[in-house]
């Protein structure tokens, strides 16, 4: 699957250094808004120490990472809802991501000044939370009224989809993010409702991640703002980060060994990029599985967490799924330490599994199918 983070926040808070430091683009910066007008995308392969030692048993031709996409998305002013800004363009970009980062600065820099009137990331927060439920607001109305005309020959079909629609509005309409709505009290179950919504990309019903972007020398903490910052993100349970753009940006340059060295003397213990996307992992529900084909190439692969082994035949060739026969399963920690696939199987701990196979973290997985 295709994962996609959209990079959010105020200008001038380090979105496009933090995208350097994620993707080595070399995105422009600069201490002035709307640095970025369209959006920067980076692709950044995901570490991952099993697909390393998977690689070096057999040898292959060609070592494939799991890939995420990085989307820098340009700064959200006050009013973005309406237009303000480039408003309405940016938020259509956010719209098409599976997660929002977003970026919130507590940092003092004398040549680059805040979007508001002090350094604040809570209010800075508070700016963004505002105008994504405004947006969504706007969205809802816009499909109430579109709703409303079809509704006009065959009320009774639409009146279900109205008085959720309805009840959905006074939510956003109260401050609330779509994330928080709840409609079983309405007497809607998720399953009820899914038609709805299956064009309806509310833009806070997406998953989230905060990132505080503090100053070199406030790590590992981050110093009293990110402290406050942090204090709210475990209050909504929402994930949350401390890095230093700059550094990390910096850092990315270095050679592997120094920026691990450098890392230590300040407190961290991995690089940004695997700090993230071991967040984000966690946050959609992800996990990674290996294909090994022959000794042409070793890959691993991102799927949802909870789908079956007939679900990640698909992400690898159609024909995959739609021949399946079976799936031959073992664990990449058994591959490694039995030395390969012959091993798995002579200690019995390779199986053949069928399509309801719920595939596991970490698994290697075999697919026999008809062409």
């Amino acid at each position: 699957m295709s994962l996609q983070i959209g990079i959010v926040g105020l200008p001038n808070v380090g979105k496009s250094t933090l995208f350097n430091a994620l993707t080595s683009a070399g995105a422009a910066t600069a201490p002035y808004p709307f640095t970025t007008i369209e959006p920067n995308v980076g692709v950044a392969a995901v570490p991952d120490a099993r697909l390393e030692r998977l690689a070096a048993l057999v040898k292959p031709e060609k070592v494939t990472p799991a890939t995420i996409e990085f989307v820098d998305i340009a700064g959200l002013v006050k009013g973005a809802h309406e237009g303000a800004g480039l408003g309405n363009q940016f938020l259509g970009h956010i719209r098409n991501v599976d997660a929002v980062l977003l970026v919130l600065r507590a940092f003092e820099d004398a040549n680059v000044p805040p979007a508001g009137e002090r350094v604040d990331p809570l209010s800075d927060l508070d700016t963004l939370d505002l105008e994504l439920v405004l947006a969504d607001l706007a969205t809802t109305e816009r499909r109430i009224e579109k709703v409303q005309g079809q509704a006009k020959g065959r009320p009774r079909d639409f009146a279900d989809q109205l008085a959720w629609l309805a009840s959905l509005r006074q939510h956003l309409n109260s401050g609330q993010p779509a994330h928080s709505f709840d409609p079983q009290p309405l007497g809607f179950t998720p399953e009820a409702h899914a038609d709805w919504t299956t064009d309806f990309s509310l833009l806070t019903a997406k998953p989230r991640l905060y990132v505080v972007n503090v100053a070199e020398g406030d790590l590992p903490t981050g110093g009293p703002l990110a402290q406050r910052l942090q204090a709210r993100a475990d209050e909504e349970q929402i994930p949350c980060l401390t890095l230093c753009a700059a550094c990390e940006a910096e850092l990315a340059t270095w050679s592997a060994d120094e920026a691990a060295a450098y890392r230590r003397e300040l407190g961290l213990a991995e690089p940004v990029l695997d700090r993230l996307i071991h967040a984000s992992y966690k946050l959609l529900d992800l996990i990674t599985f290996f294909t090994i084909t022959g000794g042409k190439e070793t890959r691993a692969w991102t799927l949802a967490a909870g789908r079956t082994a007939y679900d990640a035949a698909s992400l690898i060739h159609s024909d995959i799924q739609r021949g399946f026969i079976r799936a031959e399963v073992a664990s990449s920690a058994t591959i490694i330490a039995g030395g390969g696939w012959a091993a798995a199987r002579a200690s019995g701990q390779a199986r053949l599994e069928g399509r309801e196979y719920v595939v596991q973290d970490g698994d290697v997985v075999h697919f026999r199918f008809n062409v």
